[in-house]
């Protein structure tokens, strides 16, 4: 298939994982149409962009600076199809996931995003997300392809590039971790469907070369927190920050979501609007399930 004619553009966001990009790069152009490709290096100190660039068919986008999961962004603005999927530097997608990604997103013009199904390692085991998305409380209707979900795995998703961009993207004020979640509830809350479709599969082999776990949790509570003021009624916010300050009393590794927290909240409260009441009702479904576990 010519780039013309192709219909989903791979967008990757990478820093510093050579040797991860250039498996994932590997396994990319070996898809049968091989897909066009961007790539955005996020101010990488090795030859990550290097290894990125000597792959043909790569675009390969040199940030001059670290834009976290915002760098789709840029990814997503170059794309010339109308169909985006996102890989991360350890992730790759399975060889019938974007054609029949494509033909679902033909048939529905309303599905704004698939959510595919995770397959981790060698083995191929299901990444607990998928048990989750698979049994959401939202419901299926029978008119569209798999349950509704207000989330996702980025390595595992394929976008309308209409939706994204109407929905602005991945969030800089986030930077990275949860970003996910607010992109949802701003794809729900613009009129678009978002569906977990088993069928379609990516392949993520973690990186060893990771955050550690307790900052990736650290920043995972900061996030969720401004998410909350970001789109939730004012009530919402006054219960997760209460509890994010009751944790911080008992827990001095809380003291650094909180403090991180106070120094986003007022770009926060700027970006702040409030969702439509439907995707509040979903939302707060999720919330209870979450908290009944």
């Amino acid at each position: 298939m010519s780039p013309a004619a192709a219909k989903t553009t791979v967008v990757i966001a990478t820093r510093n994982r050579a040797a991860e990009l250039y498996r994932t790069l590997t396994e990319l152009r070996a898809l049968q149409p091989a897909p066009p490709i961007v790539l955005v290096d996020n101010a990488s100190t090795d030859h990550t962009a290097d290894v990125a660039a000597s792959f043909p068919g790569v675009e390969v986008i040199r940030s001059p600076r670290n834009l976290g999961a915002a760098a789709r962004n840029l990814g997503v603005a170059t794309a010339r199809t109308p169909y985006v999927a996102f890989s991360d530097d350890d992730s790759w997608w399975a060889g019938d996931a974007l054609p029949e990604a494509e033909r679902l997103l033909d048939a529905h013009p309303r599905l704004g995003l698939i959510a595919g199904r995770t397959l981790v390692g060698a083995d191929q085991r299901d990444d607990p997300v998928n048990e989750l998305m698979a049994t959401s409380p939202l419901g299926h209707p029978p008119a569209l392809p798999g349950p509704l979900v207000l989330g996702f795995l980025a390595c595992a998703a394929i976008v309308r590039k209409e939706a994204y961009l109407r929905a602005a993207g991945f969030s800089s004020l986030l930077h990275f971790g949860a970003e996910e979640r607010l992109l949802s509830l701003d794809l729900a809350a613009d009129g678009w469907h978002l569906c977990y479709v088993p069928q379609v599969r990516a392949h993520h082999h973690p990186s060893t070369r990771r955050p550690p776990r307790p900052w990736r949790r650290r920043i995972e509570q900061r996030n969720n927190a401004l998410i909350v003021w970001m789109r939730r009624p004012l009530r919402r916010c006054v219960t997760e920050t209460g509890a994010l300050l009751y944790r911080a009393a008992r827990d001095p590794g809380t003291l650094l979501v909180v403090a991180g927290f106070i120094r986003r909240l007022p770009r926060a409260l700027a970006q702040r609007r409030r969702l439509p009441p439907e995707v509040e009702r979903g939302a707060r479904t999720l919330e209870l399930l979450h908290e009944r576990k």
